[in-house]
């Protein structure tokens, strides 16, 4: 999981007239202020990570005295920085949404939802902002182990960065809608709830039913209105707990807080920071032109450089919205030239996101080593062979697309320019083999080794390939810092609904389904296969593996199926899911990182997703495939 919005901004769709042009023009202004308020402390909270994990590092490795208090500093900086950031990501319009179903609307059906939209994300702040609060004052009287200072410092990050967004919130209600749209938009939202309230005392008696009213059916409208995908998981999970539980307000923003604040998501910001950073220093385009050297001649040739740059830089960044960010810049604009189609593309890489989520350092094989207790060196052993087996059925798709395409225009490379750009792209190349040694030797913990990346990345760009813009620096501090957010918040909401599933009873349910399934081993796989496809595209990755994780893996082992093996299915059938639309918001993501409309790729990527099912069912057939190498 990862992920940035990565749908065009909502103030672009909206285009409903608004006559108060005063009012307005004070809303835009208001606007451009809040996010230079927020993003300067944002980007200095992104610094202030590196420089405390570092410092971790050093005092560990090189001085032998570890600095204790380094991972509870971090802890408090992390949970500030993804409320910093997602308060960045709503002003910009950059939380993840799904607007394929709008998109064939009329203008003025689009701009009304949109209005929808942001009334919807309103609802959902006003409803959480007093819990909230309730929250960090209940935690002044715990105290932090290290640092001893109350953790009311660190649990403030939530009711002021909810409030932040409330404040955006209002303000993009009044940037891009008229009165009429506006009244009419909130009263919808305010009526929906109004006679949920009302049906209450009729919900409560139909028990599990209720699973199917808010989290497939009012969950899956908010989504296809394009209500961010964040605000319609946390607006089902406060219906579901409020009106059909007894559960307080403010377990709900305790277990936001819990999702957010795991340590070994301490590594998505840097991993997106690093991303960024290979990209800017021209270490990705080095790699790259070293794979485009070789296969650029023949038909297909740069699909399959991307599929083979994407296992590549998979291995420098545990984030796949980093991943897609730093490679299709390089490659999409001589592909399109060649005469492929921007669905295509953006169907490929998405593809791609989903064949590489076994690739380590992947934050999704971490947290599956955190809450199973596999061992993550194992996993990421297990995790490279996997990959190869679903690239070769993407090149398969590849190679049958693009059998006719003409090259006579395509100059093939001699051997000398080969060699050269081969020379070239190894300090890049050897990124991956830096941060896989580091984790290996125990020079750094899976979450401080990014810090090495950047470090190396920083002084690669600076003294080899001499490509380091000094000026670029806040921007991506910025950018960083509203994707973790955007990514960080979804964690958190799907975190919530998470946890509403399991006190219903629904993951026990589900976990005792498995274990009674006839067929042995074969079926179990088959079924977990098409469960976390299910899973994928509605929880991500990281909540359902925290969910569903300590329940099954112990039950594939009563099977009899290998610990590693297993996480090598879920992990890729989870991938198909996060990455397939119209629900996978790995897919949008894709879209948004190659400025392609989703509606655009959709088709497409039908002959990819079959390919990746395919090459996941082969891995569940041999497991040797994982677990060959251990």
């Amino acid at each position: 999981m990862t992920a940035v919005n990565h749908t065009p901004n909502i103030d672009e769709g909206a285009t409903v007239a608004a006559p108060q042009s005063g009012v307005r023009l004070w809303a835009v202004r208001a606007n451009k202020l809040l996010g230079h308020v927020v993003a300067i402390p944002a980007a200095l909270l992104v610094l202030a990570e590196m420089v405390v994990l570092s410092a971790g590092i050093v005092g560990r490795y090189v001085f032998h005295a570890p600095i204790i208090w380094a991972d509870e500093l971090a802890g408090i900086l992390f949970l500030w920085l993804a409320m910093l950031g997602s308060v960045i990501a709503f002003q910009r319009g950059e939380h993840m949404r799904m607007t394929a179903v709008i998109g064939m609307l009329r203008a003025d059906a689009r701009a009304f939802l949109d209005v929808v939209a942001a009334a919807a994300s309103l609802a959902f702040l006003l409803l959480v902002i007093h819990p909230a609060y309730e929250f960090a004052a209940d935690e002044v009287f715990v105290t932090t182990p290290a640092l001893e200072i109350v953790n009311s410092w660190r649990a403030a990050a939530l009711p002021v960065g909810i409030g932040l967004m409330l404040v955006a919130a209002v303000l993009r209600l009044v940037r891009i809608a008229g009165l009429r749209s506006l009244l009419a938009a909130v009263a919808l939202v305010a009526g929906v709830i109004a006679a949920l309230v009302l049906a209450a005392p009729m919900l409560k008696p139909l028990g599990n039913l209720n699973l199917l009213i808010f989290f497939v059916v009012i969950v899956g409208a908010m989504v296809l209105a394009a209500v961010p995908i964040a605000f319609a998981f946390g607006l089902a999970t406060v219906g579901y707990l409020t009106l059909t539980t007894s559960t307080p307000d403010v377990v709900i923003i305790g277990r936001m807080d819990e999702g957010m604040s795991h340590l070994i998501l301490l590594a998505v910001p840097l991993f997106v920071f690093l991303g960024l950073l290979i990209e800017m220093t021209g270490m990705a385009r080095a790699m790259v032109g070293f794979l485009a050297s070789l296969l650029g001649h023949v038909r297909g040739g740069l699909h399959y450089v991307l599929v083979g740059a994407m296992y590549l830089v998979s291995g420098i960044s545990g984030s796949k919205a980093a991943d897609m960010a730093a490679v299709a810049p390089v490659l999409f604009p001589e592909m399109t030239k060649r005469g492929a189609k921007p669905g295509d593309l953006v169907a490929l890489l998405a593809a791609t996101g989903a064949q590489t989520e076994t690739i380590p350092p992947s934050l999704v094989l971490i947290t599956i080593g955190s809450v199973t207790g596999v061992s993550i060196a194992a996993l990421f052993t297990g995790g490279l062979l996997p990959g190869i087996v679903l690239a070769i059925g993407l090149c398969s798709v590849v190679w049958w697309r693009y059998r006719g395409e003409g090259l006579s225009h395509v100059k093939r490379a001699t051997g000398r320019e080969i060699g050269r750009a081969f020379v070239i792209a190894i300090p890049a190349m050897a990124l991956p083999f830096v941060i896989r040694a580091a984790v290996v030797e125990g020079v750094a913990t899976a979450t401080e080794v990014s810090t090495i990346g950047i470090v190396y990345a920083a002084l690669t760009g600076l003294l080899i390939y001499r490509q380091f813009s000094w000026r670029r620096l806040y921007p991506m501090l910025v950018e960083t810092a509203s994707l973790s957010g955007a990514i960080l918040l979804i964690i958190g909401a799907a975190t919530g609904m998470a946890w509403a599933l399991t006190q219903s009873g629904f993951s026990a349910s589900l976990a005792k389904f498995m274990t009674a399934l006839p067929g042995g081993t074969p079926v179990f796989l088959g079924v977990t296969i098409v469960a976390f496809v299910i899973l994928g595209s509605v929880l991500e990755g990281i909540p359902a593996i925290v969910l569903f994780g300590p329940l099954l893996f112990p039950i594939a082992r009563q099977v009899g199926v290998h610990e590693v093996h297993y996480a090598m299915v879920v992990v890729l059938a989870m991938g198909i899911g996060l990455f397939a639309p119209p629900f996978g918001v790995g897919y949008y993501a894709a879209c948004a990182i190659s400025r392609i409309s989703p509606d655009e790729g959709i088709k497409p990527i039908v002959g990819y997703i079959v390919a990746l099912l395919i090459g996941t069912l082969v891995v569940a057939a041999i497991p040797w495939i994982s677990t060959g190498f251990l």
